[in-house]
């Protein structure tokens, strides 16, 4: 299963990326009608079907308050490096924030659970998606683009109402209070095996924005390591596994699918964020790549050495 993630994320970026040159003044068109798609049309079918059938099983809830607390630190963090040290515009700060609290718990965590720790670890890793990932894009990431996204007006309305047009928000609470007789076992099953169906998707639109940053033309990959996105690599693969380890041990301990979901890659949902309300395309995609790089690399060599 390792193996299998890894490649399908390879391949897709890497067809992301050598179909956007092949797209001339199109790639990003492309790149933001496939975010678009996900934002108000897949995720909202995924997550209302998700949610009228979850029921969240107990022993696990000072794990997931730590996971909360671990990330209002890390996005408190990026915040003050941003602002303070690096001096970023909105735009950049917002996505910097953006990249380093929002992990790819989903698409990369859960099956890395499964792989590393077997099949045992998959209910919490979904557990911890669901219930600390999930609404941390919903509402957090999506507050921080209508804050500093340049796609947005200025004025606090404009940005109050760009936050309330939030279809996966709006689909969570629905999910919570329709009754299951709304929600047939086929379009159930249909809404997981979409979550790995939107993979591939996912990374092509990563690639294709990649591609369409690039400077005067010249595609580059890896993308720069410049010093916001080292920052981000840091305390999304660094700062915030090592930060939920100390809340472990406060807690008494959590499942170790918890540990491994805090240090999972930057979310690619960040980068439909950022096409969406204007954040930094090229910081956010290049954080998703990178982080998404490196931890892929380790899951693929811990597992044969475990």
């Amino acid at each position: 299963m390792t193996f299998l993630v890894a490649a399908v994320i390879a391949v897709s970026l890497a067809a992301g990326l050598l179909a956007e040159p092949r797209l001339p003044h199109r790639g990003r068109p492309v790149a933001r009608a496939i975010a678009w798609v996900q934002f108000y049309v897949t995720l909202p079918f995924i997550t209302f079907f998700v949610m009228v059938r979850f029921e969240p099983t107990g022993g696990s809830g000072l794990g997931l308050l730590a996971g909360y607390v671990e990330l209002a630190i890390v996005g408190l963090i990026a915040w003050a490096i941003g602002r303070c040290v690096l001096h970023l515009s909105g735009p950049s700060l917002g996505a910097l924030i953006v990249v380093c609290f929002m992990g790819n718990t989903g698409l990369v965590g859960t099956p890395l659970a499964g792989a590393i720790f077997g099949s045992d670890a998959i209910e919490p890793a979904i557990a911890f998606d669901a219930l600390v990932s999930g609404p941390m894009f919903y509402v957090a990431s999506v507050s921080i683009g209508a804050a500093f996204g340049s796609a947005i007006a200025p004025s606090a309305r404009a940005r109050v109402r760009a936050l309330a047009r939030n279809p996966p928000l709006i689909a969570v609470i629905c999910g919570l209070v329709a009754p299951d007789a709304l929600a047939p076992d086929v379009l159930v099953d249909a809404a997981h095996v979409l979550v790995y169906a939107l993979v591939p998707f996912a990374f092509f639109m990563v690639g294709l924005t990649l591609g369409g940053e690039a400077e005067e033309g010249v595609l580059r990959f890896p993308p720069a390591l410049t010093a916001p996105v080292a920052v981000a690599i840091g305390l999304r693969l660094v700062v915030a596994p090592l930060l939920m380890l100390a809340l472990a041990a406060l807690v008494g301990g959590v499942p170790d699918a918890y540990l491994l979901q805090a240090a999972t890659p930057a979310a690619v949902s960040s980068v439909v964020v950022a096409h969406a309300f204007g954040l930094d395309l090229k910081l956010t995609a290049s954080a998703v790549a990178w982080t998404t790089m490196i931890v892929v690399v380790a899951g693929m060599i811990v597992p044969s050495v475990l």
